[in-house]
């Protein structure tokens, strides 16, 4: 119980196929150490893409053509959902009246952690393929669940597309996080870090960690004999973010 304590807001967002029920065991725990998470559903890249239909989720998705009208409007999801916060505090105030708007953060996993790297600021095309900026500045700070860089123009444009985000970022990732749709190596994943610039970065690599430890579910990934391990230090490192940078310890 923390009385009427203002507490930090950190965002959440899903990873392709997913939706606001994942990562609970993250969330749950960051709740409980005074800080309010607020879990986002996009529609058009979430569970509805898979639910109901035959066979596994993640060969359906497979065969599934994202349009860049839906990408973007992921991104827009967020300052869409920074806009209504307020008035759904006000409305709600048994949570809302925790809510410190002057200190927020975002996070995400997958997908969700490019929505987050766009909050940050990094370059990302429009429909015509022109990079735009999306930084929205209510967002101090970010925590990526397994970064994920965009393929076709990292490799030309690395500079350009990573080197306009400004907010401090902490990338986890693990040995094993191969992307379960694309297959590329954990490694790729923090070219964003290499060419982001002089901000603070930090990173984690957890040693066997997979991709879908971050949601706290297992796909069609076999038993991770380290999960309890790798979760724990996965909660540690994101408290101690966190707490550095919404609530200044």
């Amino acid at each position: 119980d923390h009385g009427l304590e203002k507490m930090p807001v950190i965002i959440w967002s899903h990873g392709f196929g997913g939706n606001r029920d994942g990562a609970s065991f993250i969330s749950r725990f960051l709740a409980s150490q005074g800080f309010t998470l607020v879990h986002l559903t996009h529609y058009g890249t979430d569970s509805s893409l898979w639910e109901g239909k035959p066979g596994h989720p993640w060969d359906i998705l497979r065969e599934v053509k994202i349009s860049r009208e839906d990408t973007l409007n992921r991104m827009y999801d967020v300052p869409f959902t920074l806009d209504q916060l307020p008035k759904w505090a006000e409305e709600n105030a048994d949570v809302g009246a925790h809510m410190d708007f002057s200190r927020m953060g975002m996070s995400g996993h997958s997908f969700g952690a490019m929505t987050t790297q766009v909050m940050a600021g990094q370059g990302f095309p429009d429909k015509s393929g022109s990079l735009m900026n999306l930084r929205d500045e209510r967002l101090s700070c970010g925590i990526l669940y397994s970064p994920v860089p965009i393929g076709h123009l990292t490799d030309s444009r690395p500079e350009e597309i990573y080197g306009s985000i400004d907010m401090p970022l902490f990338h986890m990732t693990g040995t094993d996080d191969k992307s379960p749709l694309d297959g590329y190596d954990y490694d790729y994943r923090l070219i964003i870090k290499d060419n982001a610039p002089n901000v603070d970065h930090y990173v984690q690599v957890l040693q066997d960690g997979d991709h879908m430890v971050y949601n706290g579910t297992r796909g069609k990934l076999k038993d991770n004999p380290k999960r309890e391990q790798h979760e724990r230090e996965i909660l540690d490192a994101a408290f101690a973010f966190w707490q550095a940078y919404l609530k200044d310890d």
